[in-house]
Protein backbone atom coordinates (compact mmCIF):
# COMPACT_ATOMS: atom_id res chain seq x y z
CA UNK A 1 0.00 0.00 0.00
CA UNK A 2 0.68 3.60 -0.77
CA UNK A 3 1.37 6.03 2.32
CA UNK A 4 -1.75 8.31 0.60
CA UNK A 5 -3.62 4.59 0.69
CA UNK A 6 -3.13 4.37 4.55
CA UNK A 7 -3.64 8.29 5.48
CA UNK A 8 -6.99 7.71 3.50
CA UNK A 9 -7.95 4.64 5.46
CA UNK A 10 -7.27 6.65 8.26
CA UNK A 11 -9.06 9.75 7.31
CA UNK A 12 -11.99 8.43 5.40
CA UNK A 13 -12.70 5.05 7.00
CA UNK A 14 -11.48 5.65 10.61
CA UNK A 15 -11.84 9.46 11.18
CA UNK A 16 -11.87 9.41 14.96
CA UNK A 17 -8.48 8.68 16.22
CA UNK A 18 -7.24 8.98 20.13
CA UNK A 19 -4.32 11.35 20.04
CA UNK A 20 -1.44 11.88 22.74
CA UNK A 21 0.34 15.06 23.39
CA UNK A 22 1.94 16.06 26.70
CA UNK A 23 1.89 19.48 28.83
CA UNK A 24 4.34 21.37 29.60
CA UNK A 25 5.39 19.36 33.23
CA UNK A 26 5.65 16.40 30.40
CA UNK A 27 2.47 14.54 31.70
CA UNK A 28 0.93 12.80 28.95
CA UNK A 29 -3.07 13.15 27.90
CA UNK A 30 -4.97 12.05 25.97
CA UNK A 31 -8.16 12.64 23.87
CA UNK A 32 -10.60 12.09 20.70
CA UNK A 33 -10.09 13.65 17.48
CA UNK A 34 -11.05 13.93 13.53
CA UNK A 35 -8.96 13.95 11.25
CA UNK A 36 -10.78 16.59 8.80
CA UNK A 37 -8.81 16.36 5.39
CA UNK A 38 -6.54 14.34 3.64
CA UNK A 39 -4.23 16.18 1.05
CA UNK A 40 -1.72 14.48 -0.94
CA UNK A 41 -0.32 12.93 2.12
CA UNK A 42 -0.82 15.58 4.53
CA UNK A 43 -3.30 15.16 7.40
CA UNK A 44 -5.47 18.57 8.90
CA UNK A 45 -7.41 18.63 12.04
CA UNK A 46 -9.22 21.66 14.18
CA UNK A 47 -9.39 22.91 17.45
CA UNK A 48 -10.31 25.76 19.29
CA UNK A 49 -8.29 28.20 21.43
CA UNK A 50 -9.46 27.71 24.38
CA UNK A 51 -9.40 24.06 24.47
CA UNK A 52 -6.41 22.74 26.62
CA UNK A 53 -6.03 20.36 23.78
CA UNK A 54 -4.74 23.71 21.67
CA UNK A 55 -2.59 24.48 24.19
CA UNK A 56 -0.54 21.43 24.27
CA UNK A 57 -0.07 21.53 20.93
CA UNK A 58 1.43 24.89 20.50
CA UNK A 59 3.73 24.62 23.44
CA UNK A 60 4.65 20.95 22.48
CA UNK A 61 3.74 20.40 18.98
CA UNK A 62 4.85 16.94 18.67
CA UNK A 63 1.58 14.10 18.48
CA UNK A 64 0.81 10.53 18.65
CA UNK A 65 -1.74 8.82 17.46
CA UNK A 66 -3.94 5.55 16.89
CA UNK A 67 -7.09 4.43 14.78
CA UNK A 68 -8.61 1.07 15.12
CA UNK A 69 -11.10 -0.10 12.85
CA UNK A 70 -13.24 -3.95 12.79
CA UNK A 71 -15.58 -5.19 14.23
CA UNK A 72 -13.11 -7.28 16.97
CA UNK A 73 -9.74 -8.01 17.30
CA UNK A 74 -9.22 -10.26 14.95
CA UNK A 75 -10.95 -8.25 12.40
CA UNK A 76 -9.34 -5.27 13.01
CA UNK A 77 -6.95 -2.75 11.46
CA UNK A 78 -4.66 -0.03 13.67
CA UNK A 79 -3.22 2.32 12.18
CA UNK A 80 -0.57 4.67 14.00
CA UNK A 81 1.29 8.03 13.85
CA UNK A 82 3.47 10.20 15.57
CA UNK A 83 5.11 12.87 14.34
CA UNK A 84 5.34 17.05 14.50
CA UNK A 85 2.50 19.57 13.85
CA UNK A 86 2.04 23.09 12.98
CA UNK A 87 -0.92 25.74 13.37
CA UNK A 88 -2.15 27.22 9.75
CA UNK A 89 -4.85 29.44 11.74
CA UNK A 90 -7.53 29.66 9.36
CA UNK A 91 -6.13 27.95 6.01
CA UNK A 92 -8.11 24.79 4.75
CA UNK A 93 -10.99 25.81 7.30
CA UNK A 94 -13.54 26.36 4.80
CA UNK A 95 -12.17 22.80 2.66
CA UNK A 96 -12.57 21.12 6.19
CA UNK A 97 -16.23 22.70 6.60
CA UNK A 98 -17.27 21.43 3.10
CA UNK A 99 -15.89 17.93 3.54
CA UNK A 100 -17.53 17.49 6.98
CA UNK A 101 -20.86 18.66 7.10
CA UNK A 102 -21.32 17.47 10.54
CA UNK A 103 -19.33 20.75 11.46
CA UNK A 104 -21.72 22.53 10.82
CA UNK A 105 -23.97 21.74 13.71
CA UNK A 106 -21.34 22.08 16.20
CA UNK A 107 -20.20 25.77 14.98
CA UNK A 108 -23.14 26.75 12.55
CA UNK A 109 -22.38 31.02 12.50
CA UNK A 110 -19.07 32.35 11.50
CA UNK A 111 -18.46 34.03 14.25
CA UNK A 112 -18.38 30.77 16.80
CA UNK A 113 -15.48 29.75 13.60
CA UNK A 114 -13.20 32.09 14.96
CA UNK A 115 -12.50 30.21 17.88
CA UNK A 116 -11.30 27.64 15.53
CA UNK A 117 -7.76 27.06 13.79
CA UNK A 118 -5.91 24.24 12.02
CA UNK A 119 -3.18 22.16 12.42
CA UNK A 120 -1.25 20.18 9.92
CA UNK A 121 0.89 16.99 10.56
CA UNK A 122 3.44 17.73 8.18
CA UNK A 123 6.19 15.03 9.34
CA UNK A 124 5.55 12.13 10.48
CA UNK A 125 5.88 8.07 11.00
CA UNK A 126 4.26 5.23 11.26
CA UNK A 127 2.72 1.65 10.91
CA UNK A 128 -0.74 -0.02 9.51
CA UNK A 129 -1.39 -3.48 11.53
CA UNK A 130 -3.90 -5.40 10.02
CA UNK A 131 -5.26 -8.50 11.99
CA UNK A 132 -7.79 -9.75 9.63
CA UNK A 133 -5.12 -11.37 7.75
CA UNK A 134 -3.21 -14.71 7.95
CA UNK A 135 -0.52 -14.23 8.82
CA UNK A 136 -0.79 -10.70 10.31
CA UNK A 137 0.38 -7.94 8.16
CA UNK A 138 2.05 -4.74 9.16
CA UNK A 139 3.33 -2.07 7.25
CA UNK A 140 5.74 1.21 8.03
CA UNK A 141 5.29 4.92 6.39
CA UNK A 142 6.72 8.14 6.40
CA UNK A 143 5.94 11.88 5.41
CA UNK A 144 8.64 14.12 5.31
CA UNK A 145 11.50 11.98 7.00
CA UNK A 146 12.80 8.35 6.95
CA UNK A 147 11.46 5.64 8.52
CA UNK A 148 13.02 4.55 11.15
CA UNK A 149 13.19 0.53 11.45
CA UNK A 150 11.83 -1.24 14.18
CA UNK A 151 11.44 -5.13 15.63
CA UNK A 152 14.22 -7.91 14.81
CA UNK A 153 16.63 -8.78 13.04
CA UNK A 154 19.01 -12.18 12.70
CA UNK A 155 22.84 -11.61 12.38
CA UNK A 156 25.57 -13.63 10.50
CA UNK A 157 26.45 -14.82 13.53
CA UNK A 158 23.10 -17.56 13.16
CA UNK A 159 23.85 -20.96 13.36
CA UNK A 160 20.64 -22.59 11.46
CA UNK A 161 19.45 -24.08 14.69
CA UNK A 162 15.76 -23.09 13.35
CA UNK A 163 15.04 -22.59 17.05
CA UNK A 164 13.45 -18.97 16.77
CA UNK A 165 11.06 -20.49 13.74
CA UNK A 166 9.87 -23.45 16.06
CA UNK A 167 9.06 -20.36 18.88
CA UNK A 168 8.04 -17.60 16.00
CA UNK A 169 4.06 -17.54 16.92
CA UNK A 170 3.37 -16.65 12.86
CA UNK A 171 6.17 -18.74 11.01
CA UNK A 172 7.20 -15.22 9.83
CA UNK A 173 10.73 -16.81 10.05
CA UNK A 174 12.38 -17.75 6.40
CA UNK A 175 14.78 -21.29 7.38
CA UNK A 176 15.86 -22.04 3.89
CA UNK A 177 18.30 -19.80 3.59
CA UNK A 178 20.99 -18.88 6.51
CA UNK A 179 21.59 -16.44 8.57
CA UNK A 180 17.57 -17.31 8.64
CA UNK A 181 15.48 -14.39 7.59
CA UNK A 182 12.36 -12.64 9.48
CA UNK A 183 9.83 -12.01 7.06
CA UNK A 184 9.32 -8.38 8.48
CA UNK A 185 5.87 -7.68 7.00
CA UNK A 186 4.63 -10.24 8.99
CA UNK A 187 6.09 -10.45 12.18
CA UNK A 188 4.46 -9.39 15.73
CA UNK A 189 7.39 -7.74 17.29
CA UNK A 190 7.12 -10.05 20.58
CA UNK A 191 10.66 -10.89 21.15
CA UNK A 192 10.60 -14.71 21.56
CA UNK A 193 13.12 -15.67 18.46
CA UNK A 194 15.58 -12.75 20.44
CA UNK A 195 14.75 -14.78 23.93
CA UNK A 196 15.87 -18.25 22.54
CA UNK A 197 18.46 -17.94 20.23
CA UNK A 198 21.33 -19.97 21.76
CA UNK A 199 24.02 -17.60 20.48
CA UNK A 200 22.50 -14.24 20.39
CA UNK A 201 22.47 -13.68 16.70
CA UNK A 202 18.67 -12.04 16.69
CA UNK A 203 19.30 -8.31 17.43
CA UNK A 204 16.53 -5.50 18.44
CA UNK A 205 16.16 -2.57 16.00
CA UNK A 206 14.50 0.81 16.90
CA UNK A 207 12.73 1.40 20.01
Amino acid sequence: MTTHEILKILQEEIHTVIVATVDSQGIPYTCAIDLMLLEDETLYFLTARGKSFYQRLMSHPNIALTGLKGEDTMSSIAISLNGRVRNIGHEKLKDIFEKNAYMNQIYPHLESRDALEVFQIYECQGEYFDLSQKPIFRQSFSVGKEISRQGYQVTDQCIGCQKCYQVCPQRCIDISVKPVMIQQNHCLHCGKCYEVCPVKAIEKVGV
